[in-house]
């Protein structure tokens, strides 16, 4: 049975909304209109299908879109009643026009695109994208050729072959520097010497949902920005000392660190910089959250995002490339995933990621939403440590007192690819020391009980 989706639309005759949807599913990726349907896409009585009716369409459809598009269109038998289905691939060259407006296909509807939609729409259409261009407002003279050549011995650090030209030379070879000494928007936001009012972060320690103890406005290059940024964070989150059978005690700080450094870098690199809003970040008690200007593309949904079944799309792919070469990012595209890891084998809760008022919103929770349900737990996980568990015990205790059903394979996605093999042995430290025990079968769902 046929359902309406991203893919497939329902219409009971052929008239200009069935060409607004074909020009939405040329722009996105695709899909099929059935015409002579109800909703639920059953046959109605009395459509027919005239002599020329199929080639009066097909160019009705070319003619009322720019550029033309050429469509696929045939009938079909459904429960003994004659239907037609156009069927449309997704264009090559991007944006298509419906009578001079833009489509694209969202959640099963019709979106209309903004101009600014439009505009990065057809620079992805190129491979390209904003931050490539020209910027109409620096030149050179706002450029820091010292933090240019900073960027350098960071892309050294990790480079087989070193980059032996001078600055100027290397933003040429980049593309950051165009023929006629124009810079591009990516050289502005990671080299100015003056302060970047497009990338401002504002940052705020909140005692509560209106009372602010403390608070940022970060004006800075993008390289800078992430820095700063961690500084303020750290400034503002707790850090625990952790007492084991070594001579050192070990900090443990409220949230990941590395999980924190991801968002933020994040922010940076997929931020919509032609926004007029800033990014916000908003430490409470037991929370942080992350507000970024510019909502997911492509498609994307937050589900594909946390499945990891997507082909991901830098929004500024210059200065992702650039933190890519000074080592700040490995590569796109896996980032949610090693968030959420990270905040699981922490022992903490998942991440909230949601799209929030033209945006993209992530929340982090500390453990102080859960400090009365989990006191009996804490204080067995605290004995275990004064006992002398070392760090990787220690982070294995603590994923499965937070997954009480885990098996075996998940402990290794969560901890970071942990061989399966070090997993087994270090279940069995555990369970040998009496800090865990299995109940119930592994075949039928069993569990792990934490003694205390």
């Amino acid at each position: 049975m046929l359902l309406e989706n991203q893919h497939t639309e329902f219409k009971s005759s052929f008239n200009d909304a069935v060409i607004e949807t074909v020009s939405a599913f040329v722009n996105t990726k695709g899909g099929k209109v059935y015409i002579g349907v109800d909703d639920l896409g059953q046959p109605i009585p009395n459509f027919s299908i005239g002599k020329e009716s199929i080639q009066n369409w097909i160019n009705e459809i070319k003619n009322k879109t720019q550029p033309g598009i050429i469509t696929d269109i045939e009938p079909l038998i459904i429960q003994g009643k004659e239907i037609i289905c156009v069927s449309v691939h997704e264009f090559p060259i991007k944006p298509v026009a419906f009578k001079g407006r833009y489509y694209q296909r969202v959640n099963g509807a019709n979106h209309q695109l903004s101009s600014q939609e439009v505009a990065d729409l057809h620079l992805k259409t190129y491979s390209s994208s904003w931050d490539y261009y020209p910027s109409p407002h620096y030149d050179m003279d706002s450029i820091s050729l010292d933090k240019v050549a900073q960027f350098i011995d960071l892309a050294n650090q990790i480079r087989e072959v070193k980059i032996q030209d001078e600055p100027l030379k290397v933003l040429r070879k980049f593309e950051l520097v165009k023929n006629d000494n124009q810079i591009a928007n990516a050289c502005h936001l990671l080299f100015s010497k003056n302060e970047v009012f497009d990338a401002t972060i504002s940052i705020g320690r909140f005692a509560s949902e209106t009372s602010i103890k403390d608070s940022l406005v970060v004006r800075t290059d993008l390289f800078n920005e992430v820095d700063i940024t961690l500084a303020f964070l750290k400034k503002h989150i707790n850090k625990n000392y952790i007492i084991t059978g070594d001579p050192q005690r070990k900090e443990k700080w409220e949230y990941p660190l590395e999980a924190l450094r991801e968002i933020v870098i994040n922010m940076v690199v997929h931020r919509n910089y032609q926004s007029a809003g800033d990014a916000i970040i908003k430490i409470y008690d037991t929370k942080i959250e992350f507000y970024n200007p510019g909502k997911l593309e492509n498609g994307l949904t937050i589900a594909d995002l946390q499945a990891g079944t997507y082909t991901s799309y830098a929004r500024n792919r210059k200065v992702a490339d650039i933190f890519r070469e000074a080592g700040i990012i490995e590569k796109y595209g896996s980032g949610i995933q090693r968030i959420t890891n990270a905040f699981i084998s922490y022992g903490l809760q998942e991440p909230v990621f949601e799209e929030f008022q033209n945006g993209f919103r992530v929340t982090v929770f500390n453990n102080s939403n859960n400090n009365t349900n989990n006191l009996g737990i804490n204080e067995g996980l605290n004995e275990g440590l004064n006992e002398g568990l070392n760090e990787g015990l220690n982070s294995m205790l603590t994923a499965i007192i937070h997954n009480p059903g885990i098996q075996a394979k998940q402990l290794s996605d969560i901890l970071g690819a942990r061989p399966l093999k070090t997993i087994e042995r270090q279940i069995k430290s555990l369970t040998d020391k009496g800090h865990i025990e299995r109940k119930g079968s592994k075949k039928t769902g069993g569990y792990w009980k934490v003694e205390n």
